[in-house]
């Protein structure tokens, strides 16, 4: 019954809602391929991020669900442009993850060194919406 979502900053500083742990959320959630974490949180952590958390819509199955938040950990990382990239795109830099665990998230994060704040993971228990063999 216990799920780990990711949830962007940037999707909290748009419009996400404040949320603290102990509340029960209702989120719109889509299968997260871990793959598209490993850069941020390290591979090991990723592989435990089932669900991402979108306001925007976008591909994939989208499932309204109510969870309860158990956990709450802010995730910085360093960025930089790779070493030839012929555009001027910063990317997560592998371990260089800085987990923060916070009782809030509003989508800001006190500022660390040589790090910048990416989102959070929650680790949280489904309470409605999903199906039993989604949540691991």
């Amino acid at each position: 019954m216990m799920l780990t979502v990711w949830v962007d900053d940037w999707q909290m500083q748009c419009c996400g809602e404040d949320f603290a742990v102990g509340d029960v959320v209702s989120w719109t959630l889509i299968e997260a391929d871990p793959e598209d974490y490993a850069d941020v949180v390290g591979e090991k952590r990723a592989e435990g991020i089932g669900f991402r958390e979108e306001h925007h819509g976008g591909a994939g199955e989208c499932a309204a669900a109510s969870v309860e938040v158990l956990s709450i950990d802010e995730v910085h990382c360093r960025y930089e442009i790779p070493a030839g990239a012929t555009d001027r795109l910063h990317v997560p830099v592998r371990d260089t993850t800085v987990l923060v665990p916070v009782g809030r998230a509003d989508g800001w994060a006190r500022p660390r060194p040589d790090v910048s704040f990416a989102g959070y993971l929650v680790t949280a228990r489904r309470v409605t919406g999903l199906p039993e063999d989604a949540v691991t």
